[in-house]
């Protein structure tokens, strides 16, 4: 039954105070919890990134809220369960008019990255692509590897003057024919 209810829930933004994003997050786990919410609230998260950060000379790996005071919650609108939300400790409320909420789009869903949508890639190995997201975004290249399982493709880019492999999420390529392909290196050239 909940996996009928949850292709009903659309995912949601929640603003909070700057800095209570973890315990707005742990609190709403608590609540969905005590409340028996399993079935209206599906899904919770803080999107992060990876940066490098330099500190006395030493690089080092750290997760950065990518949207600092925000949480993203999967959930089925209810006033109910608006209530409970909106009460919890350190959230301001929702992101939308009037603080009602305002579901994402599934195009913004994929682009924040909040799930994994299997793709049907149409596209085989040799295929010319452009990446169309994320640091890579404007480049051309050639696919060299697919992988189904992790919805990723290893693809050949001219970048600074010499050919590098890259790793890139399905989602973020699309299959181009040849007349795109010369038209956009011609601009990469210039660039």
């Amino acid at each position: 039954m909940s996996n009928s209810r949850e292709s009903q829930a659309k995912w949601y933004v929640l603003h909070t105070y700057s800095g209570y994003e973890m315990m707005v997050k742990s609190s709403l786990e608590q609540l969905i919890e005590n409340n028996n919410l399993q079935d209206s609230i599906f899904d919770l998260r803080i999107p992060m990134e990876q940066t490098i950060e330099e500190k006395n000379g030493k690089k080092k790996v750290v997760e950065r809220k990518l949207l600092p005071c925000y949480v993203f919650i999967k959930m089925i609108y209810s006033n109910q369960v608006w209530y409970l939300v909106t009460n919890t400790r350190g959230v301001t409320g929702f992101v939308g008019p009037q603080g009602r909420p305002l579901p994402l789009k599934e195009e913004e869903v994929r682009k924040m990255q909040l799930e994994t949508v299997l793709i049907n890639a149409d596209f085989a190995v040799g295929d010319s692509v452009s990446i169309d997201a994320g640091p890579l975004a404007g480049f051309i290249g050639q696919i060299k590897e697919l992988n189904d399982s992790t919805q990723k493709a290893k693809v050949n880019v001219l970048m600074f003057g010499r050919n590098t492999d890259v790793e890139v999420d399905y989602v973020q390529i699309k299959k181009i024919n040849a007349a795109q392909k010369s038209a956009a290196e011609e601009s990469q050239e210039q660039g």
